[in-house]
């Protein structure tokens, strides 16, 4: 059955994270209205009304009276995935005509510098917060908005607006690395270098390139991504004797992105020596991060810390499949997380369950992915990583299937 209108303007709603009420002053409308509509109520709505609420909604009135707010796509996202990869797609991959001419997109009053920076900031914990298509439905408002920055200005204002723009299309590039969407991703990433160019802030294309080191990373494209991620670290290598905590954790983050892929290309040695590189940078820095830096940091730098890096060396032994000398340096991993993300520490956890599953400890594997279903079904349930782990213990099992085991065969369609 076809969604109905009131179904997508609910679903719309929710995603760009308002109430009924919120959305019923956004658009000049009485409650009862947005009530009535989303509860699909005898009685058209007259498109004067649809227009204000796909205004309010930041997208076209023509997706809220689709049959469907977003085509489906391969993958095995949610339906909301799926609508908000279509809302971002529109906003990445606009109507273009004669001389460059767009139609589409969202047209909003310039915010300032600093509001951009706040929305980033909490678009990038929504994101962290495992709900991506809450993030995705998020990004195109904010994109209309820098870009509204940067057209409406010149010099130093435009640079920056233009900075805040990179980092918004590298969120979007993240997200859709995380939901498979490799070559949306990647036209994203290249969005971002190409403003990040014109904010002269090397620092912000240099945090891209770590983005797109992942991209690469998942698409198996190895030599690239250690290859790009040491050119970008030898163009902005920092001064260990004067503390850059922006500069060390950009060019840390690419010393992970090098090991990252030296290991899996078989080269431990050269894996080992970017891993140490990048632990002395987190060294200098160090575990406390000013706020300000915080603030001012491209999007995801400030996670870069000791912890993230010894979790990165538990996962190069994974990758060497060598459990032993994985588990022994797991043990070895503060208890606190540092300002590791919740990618990296989820991360560390499936690290964790497939080194157990592999000396045989498959109770305490299943006890470790339980965990993660727990408090982060929705990163897990798109890791094929945790997959192959599940259907690894379902394999070598002798007792029969525990109900916490059925449950995460079922999230991750493992089978035995």
């Amino acid at each position: 059955m076809s969604p109905t209108v009131g179904d997508n303007v609910g679903r719309l709603r929710r995603l760009r994270g308002l109430t009924q009420e919120q959305l019923a002053e956004a658009a000049g409308l009485a409650i009862e209205t947005i009530q009535k509509l989303e509860q699909n109520k005898p009685g058209s709505p007259r498109m004067s009304t649809l227009r204000a609420i796909a205004a309010a909604l930041a997208v076209p009135t023509s997706v809220l009276v689709g049959p469907r707010v977003a085509s489906s796509a391969a993958g095995a996202g949610t339906d909301d995935d799926e609508i908000a990869v279509g809302l971002l797609r529109r906003a990445l991959t606009p109507a273009r005509g004669l001389s460059g001419m767009t139609v589409g997109g969202v047209s909003t009053d310039p915010p300032t510098v600093r509001e951009l920076q706040m929305s980033i900031a909490g678009i990038d914990r929504i994101y962290h917060g495992d709900d991506y298509a809450s993030a995705l439905a998020r990004l195109p408002v904010l994109i209309g908005e820098a870009r509204s920055l940067v057209d409406a200005n010149s010099g130093d204002q435009r640079a920056a607006g233009a900075g805040q723009l990179a980092q918004a299309y590298q969120i979007a590039g993240t997200a859709l690395i995380q939901l498979r969407r490799f070559d949306l991703a990647y036209h994203a990433l290249s969005l971002a270098l190409d403003v990040a160019d014109e904010s002269g802030d090397e620092l912000i294309a240099a945090s891209v390139v770590t983005t797109m080191c992942w991209l690469f990373l998942r698409q198996g494209r190895f030599d690239e991504a250690e290859r790009l991620a040491l050119a970008t670290a030898d163009a902005i290598e920092p001064r260990f004797s004067r503390t850059d905590p922006t500069r060390l954790a950009v060019w840390g983050w690419l010393m992970l992105r090098g090991s990252a892929a030296a290991i899996r290309d078989g080269r431990a040695n050269d894996a080992g020596e970017m891993l140490d590189a990048a632990g002395a940078a987190a060294v200098r820095i160090g575990e406390q991060l000013p706020a300000d830096v915080a603030l001012r940091m491209p999007v995801t730098m400030g996670a870069f810390c000791p912890v993230t890096v010894e979790m990165k060396r538990v996962e190069m032994s994974v990758v060497a499949g060598d459990p032993v000398t994985a588990l022994a340096l797991a043990g070895r991993v503060p208890p606190g997380s540092g300002r590791a993300t919740s990618d990296n520490r989820n991360r560390h956890q499936l690290d964790r369950a497939w080194a157990n599953a592999e000396r045989g400890d498959l109770v305490e594997a299943t006890r470790i992915l339980s965990g993660l279903r727990a408090v982060s079904p929705t990163w897990l349930r798109h890791q094929r990583y945790a997959r192959d782990i599940v259907t690894t213990i379902l394999t070598r099992r002798r007792r029969p299937v525990s109900q916490e085991l059925a449950a995460l065969a079922d999230l991750l369609g493992s089978g035995s």
